[in-house]
């Protein structure tokens, strides 16, 4: 099969598809705000509990782990479009309605019980959805534009986390907290809107849905992951790839901005940015090398094999982890050169963008085109469990270091594990051959 682009098969003529995008477009667009200002939020009431802020993490990831599952065995029984819509419609509901429960109770333990309650609420939610949607792309598009699709699809999370981020640090700053939640609740109602117009051929499955049953799916799904080793091996080295590096973008960033950044008594360009500005700066690079790299990518043929290439990848990844390890304890922890560290972090993330791009596009390509296509629900759902599974863990770990002993040990201890993790994927035989 030619597996060449070209412009007349531009995979944004298929109408499915560009409902797909601009529903998925305004959704995370609003998913983002709300993770920026929440993080942010509950460091600001809580008096920058880290520990806190650890646990609200740890029990959304829990939330999301355990209705994963169920979303998986929902979507034989149900159109993945309208789970889609009704999860999207359900969601911003749920968070107009948590809004104004938060200004009706207004203290400190209300607001932290409303966001905690929302945030499990949410991700449950978002288990049911995740499934849905990455099992959808086979069903509306062919299989020679798959990794086009998955390129496109990484420009648009490129394109949110460069605007995105630059917006929710402006609105956090000039907005109440309360109307930035009704702008993340409308995008959830638009993008239903949008999902609601996908059609496509589906056959729901005769089987009633129960516990038994979804014990069931998942166990023949790791059933047919154990004839896909190379699958199997890569869910399980991005299970501790994600266990290691989660918690500097969730845990650490937030910590500190709000402390090292904000305390300082200058930083680079404090005239013109504030501190939760800085971590959009940081952001915005991560996202344009994403772009860079998707936007490269889009326009390449699919290779037969990737394994050895995301490996070196995240060998690089873990070289600028290490680098920026070594520059916040040379230069904040150890010095009041803080400015240099700007520049190293948002250079790190430029370079970090780039690679996550060059990996993800090729192993959401390769699993797309290895599984069957009626395996290809319960494989999503099990991959989204078995490489989530370890951050829930991790977040509250996370915020246990940083409480007891610091940034600096959360950053060496995360970077020598991902460095470790990284390494051994090199010399994986499995990996090698996927």
């Amino acid at each position: 099969m030619n597996h060449a682009v070209h412009k007349k098969d531009n995979v944004f003529l298929n109408r499915n598809f560009r409902l797909v995008f601009f529903g998925a477009l305004v959704s995370e667009l609003g998913a983002t705000l709300y993770s920026f200002a929440v993080s942010f939020y509950i460091l600001e009431i809580s008096r920058n509990n880290a520990f806190l802020q650890g646990l609200y993490l740890a029990l959304c990831g829990i939330a999301m782990l355990i209705f994963t599952m169920i979303g998986g065995v929902l979507g034989d029984r149900m159109s993945k479009a309208k789970i889609m819509y009704l999860c999207d419609y359900l969601k911003g509901g749920m968070i107009l309605s948590a809004t104004v429960l938060m200004m009706v109770f207004p203290s400190v333990n209300a607001q932290l019980m409303i966001l905690f309650i929302l945030g499990i609420l949410g991700n449950m939610v978002s288990g049911v959805f995740n499934p849905a949607a990455g099992a959808l792309f086979p069903h509306i598009v062919r299989e020679d534009q798959l990794q086009q699709a998955n390129a496109y699809f990484s420009m648009k999370n490129a394109l949110e986390t460069i605007l995105g981020i630059i917006l929710a640090g402006i609105l956090y700053a000039t907005l109440p907290i309360y109307t930035l939640f009704f702008i993340v609740g409308a995008c959830y109602i638009a993008s239903g809107i949008s999902e609601m117009m996908i059609r496509y051929e589906f056959h729901p499955s005769d089987e009633r849905l129960t516990l038994k049953l979804a014990l069931q799916d998942a166990a023949e799904g790791i059933a047919y992951l154990r004839t896909k080793k190379a699958i199997l091996a890569m869910i399980i080295a991005i299970l501790f790839i994600n266990f290691f590096f989660a918690p500097v973008t969730a845990n650490f960033l937030p910590y500190f901005i709000k402390t090292n950044l904000a305390e300082a008594s200058s930083y680079l360009l404090d005239n013109i940015l504030t501190p939760e500005l800085w971590l959009s700066v940081a952001e915005v690079c991560f996202g344009i090398s994403s772009l860079l790299g998707a936007a490269i990518l889009s326009s390449r043929p699919q290779a037969d094999k990737c394994g050895k290439k995301i490996a070196r990848f995240l060998c690089m990844i873990a070289v600028v982890f290490i680098g920026v390890t070594l520059c916040y304890l040379v230069f904040v922890d150890h010095n009041t050169q803080i400015n240099v560290f700007l520049i190293t972090l948002c250079l790190g993330f430029f370079a970090i963008g780039f690679l996550i791009s060059s990996i993800n596009i090729p192993i959401n390509t390769a699993v797309l085109r290895i599984v069957d296509r009626d395996k290809l629900r319960k494989v999503n759902s099990l991959t989204s469990i078995g490489s989530q599974s370890m951050i829930p863990i991790a977040s509250v770990l996370a915020g246990g270091i940083l409480k007891a002993f610091g940034s600096t040990a959360l950053l060496v201890f995360c970077s020598l594990g991902f460095t470790i993790t990284a390494v051994s994927m090199l010399f994986n035989r499995q990996i090698s051959e996927l």
